[in-house]
């Protein structure tokens, strides 16, 4: 029998998390969606929290595959798929003695100094990048992995994708295929480390009704936004979310 939260001061910090994930999902790609599992932490531990929201992931994954089903660099996700695989199970036998505080402070500094060096290099001129088996391989493995410990594996994916400069839509709908693939992989090891409970399993029930409503938000977004304007929002979006990253890195150390 499934025992969802009752708390209500839990649902104020999960509802609009649940709508941000979505609408990252739907039209942005990431790293806005990646803000939604600190947000609930606020009312909750970062495991439970974590938990809640892989299988409201999931189902947000089937829902941006029908819309973007053929909207996606096949290229790119041919070289990215074994990496992803790779990070996870790299995750999984590390899940005992890795500190989640570092992964943050890793990857957040990682967001963060590759927007910098985008805006001082300004290279609008310099032609965009092309699929790379070596690049592709190596930030889809540690996407995999960020993803597995924090649901943080949109940064990793963008320093990768945005020097591409790739169709906006063609951008998210690679993002969404590349997710679609890690989220599903990782309830195996989810399930195999006991992180889903009744009460886990309950919430992330009582909040799914909320998954289309966010997808469907990104989707309208996602319409309205011109090129130029998308990829500012995606680089102040990530810069955000590493800031975000760092903060509770730092905070859980000190706080350790």
């Amino acid at each position: 029998m499934f025992e969802p939260i009752t708390d209500p001061l839990f649902y104020l910090a999960a509802i609009p998390a649940v709508l941000i994930a979505g609408i990252g999902k739907g039209g942005f790609g990431g790293s806005i969606g990646m803000l939604a599992t600190p947000l609930i932490a606020l009312t909750t531990s970062p495991l439970q929290a974590a938990a809640i929201m892989l299988p409201i992931l999931c189902a947000m994954d089937i829902m941006g595959l029908i819309a973007y089903r053929t909207k996606a660099s096949w290229p790119n996700l041919l070289r990215m798929a074994p990496g992803a695989v790779a990070g996870i199970v790299i995750g999984t036998f590390t899940f005992d003695v890795m500190s989640e505080d570092f992964i943050r402070i890793l990857i957040g500094g990682i967001a963060i100094a590759f927007t910098i060096s985008n805006l001082i290099k300004r290279n609008r001129d310099k032609a965009p990048a092309g699929p790379s088996w070596v690049k592709g391989s190596v930030w889809s493995c540690v996407s995999g992995f960020t993803s597995f410990v924090a649901h943080a594996g949109g940064p990793p994916v963008q320093v990768y994708l945005l020097p591409q400069r790739i169709d906006k839509t063609l951008y998210v709908g690679t993002t969404v295929w590349f997710f679609f693939l890690v989220n599903y992989v990782k309830l195996i090891p989810y399930g195999f480390l006991g992180q889903f409970s009744t009460a886990s399993l309950g919430t992330s029930l009582a909040l799914a009704p909320l998954a289309p409503v966010g997808i469907w938000l990104g989707l309208k977004l996602h319409q309205r936004v011109n090129e130029a304007l998308f990829y500012r929002i995606i680089y102040t979006f990530l810069i955000l979310a590493g800031a975000k990253l760092l903060f509770d890195g730092f905070s859980g150390l000190l706080a350790g």
